[in-house]
């Protein structure tokens, strides 16, 4: 070890540290992908050995020019990966990784208390399927660069990564694949299916466009329209089968609020501009901040909210995912700070402008899916998990005793769940 005693000098030495650990880290890319016809983006490549060793891993960034650099951690499936589907997994927020749904709720592994390692996920969904989780968008998790704020230009990165990756990889280009998320993913998955869609039927000129097999999107407690879930903040705090976690004064004051912060909404709809949907977001905030005084977290009522995060194994997460050594691995520059969270993210989306929304939601299917039965759905092991409402490949499921995160709080009925509908089976 080295010990300068000029500060000047100690300076120098920092710098040049932080320089050659950057360089080291980028020269052990296994490959660079490009395609001619996208010639703004490439993916930078490597092979890590984390999390499950067992099955074959790829992890790395898709660069957009020098401006953009999106991480994504991509696991086959531990059954048969040259048959299995592919799933695109994407967390919400927005701003929070999809490392964080990885390592928290799906993913092949779970990290210990304390940060210090993993442990092996037997309710993985990579159990049957080979999953891409991607950090998005830009400076999400492991991701960094210039700010994305819309989710039309989020979208588009990620047809293009798709596009690179299934091209290096054509074992999987033409097996099933389908887009998961939660919360709002709601409205990136949406916009991503679309582009697919759109591109898979498009004739301009470009040539070896790969078409890409989507059959599904899944989307986990979706944030897609704030003007019919807000109306439902008040009812689960103070009438939910849990019974109230606030006082009639809190309850009455979130339903004025509600009336008050739906036109504001409105407003931000119709006009599109950022200062009334900031206006709107805000209103919204201070309803929320109403029911944080119930120390109840915002994930779950039925649980106390443990620290600023709730949950303490995302500050385990946080912990391991800033170790150097695993940076390293993952091909991730060990300078980068890797957050659970972004709220800088949550605000510039905003700011650009469940059972209820599917029942609102307007297609061609909307009166047959009000009316479909409920029935109950009932697990491979013959559980009573949940109900279910279905018509014309749409469907609602609601799985009993979870919060927000339904693979963390279930992980059994969650597997059993995303099985029968990745392999087409009846729920």
């Amino acid at each position: 070890m080295i010990i300068l005693a000029n500060s000047k000098f100690g300076a120098i030495f920092f710098v040049l540290e932080i320089l050659l650990l950057c360089h080291l880290a980028s020269s052990q890319w296994t490959k660079i992908l490009k395609r001619s016809n996208l010639p703004e983006y490439k993916i930078k490549l490597k092979e890590p050995h984390l999390c499950d060793e067992t099955v074959q891993q790829y992890s790395g960034y898709i660069d957009v020019k020098s401006t953009k650099h999106l991480f994504f951690w991509f696991f086959e499936s531990r059954n048969k990966p040259q048959e299995d589907p592919i799933v695109l997994w994407l967390n919400g927020g927005p701003g929070q990784p999809s490392i964080r749904g990885l390592y928290f709720e799906l993913g092949p592994c779970n990290v210990n208390p304390g940060g210090n390692d993993t442990t092996f996920n037997p309710y993985s969904w990579t159990s049957n399927s080979s999953i891409i989780f991607l950090d998005q968008p830009v400076n999400a998790g492991y991701s960094y660069g210039d700010n994305v704020s819309d989710t039309f230009t989020a979208a588009y990165d990620v047809y293009a990564f798709l596009q690179i990756f299934f091209q290096e990889f054509c074992q999987y280009a033409n097996l099933d694949f389908h887009i998961a998320g939660e919360s709002y993913a709601g409205h990136y998955i949406p916009t991503i299916a679309s582009d697919i869609n759109k591109y898979n039927n498009i004739d301009d000129g470009i040539e070896n466009r790969i078409n890409i097999n989507l059959k599904s999107i899944l989307i986990g407690n979706g944030l897609f329209n704030a003007l019919v879930e807000h109306e439902y903040l008040s009812k689960m705090a103070c009438n939910s089968s849990y019974g109230p976690v606030l006082n009639n004064s809190a309850c009455n004051q979130m339903r004025r609020d509600y009336i008050h912060c739906s036109e504001l909404t409105e407003k931000c709809f119709d006009s599109k501009n950022v200062t009334n949907c900031v206006t709107a977001q805000n209103c919204f905030d201070g309803m929320f901040q109403l029911y944080k005084t119930s120390n109840r977290s915002v994930y779950d009522i039925r649980k106390h909210c443990d620290g600023d995060l709730c949950y303490p194994e995302l500050q385990d997460i946080e912990k391991y995912c800033n170790r150097e050594d695993v940076k390293t691995e993952l091909g991730v520059n060990p300078s980068l700070v890797f957050h659970v969270r972004n709220a800088n993210i949550n605000r510039d989306f905003f700011n650009s402008g469940l059972d209820a929304w599917t029942k609102a939601l307007k297609w061609s299917g909307t009166k047959g899916f009000n009316n479909a039965k409920v029935t109950r759905w009932i697990t491979t092991m013959g559980t009573h998990s949940g109900d279910v409402r279905t018509f014309k490949g749409l469907t609602f499921l609601r799985i009993f005793e979870s919060g927000h995160y339904v693979p963390h709080d279930q992980p059994i009925a969650s597997l059993d769940f995303f099985i029968k509908w990745i392999f087409n089976k009846d729920l």
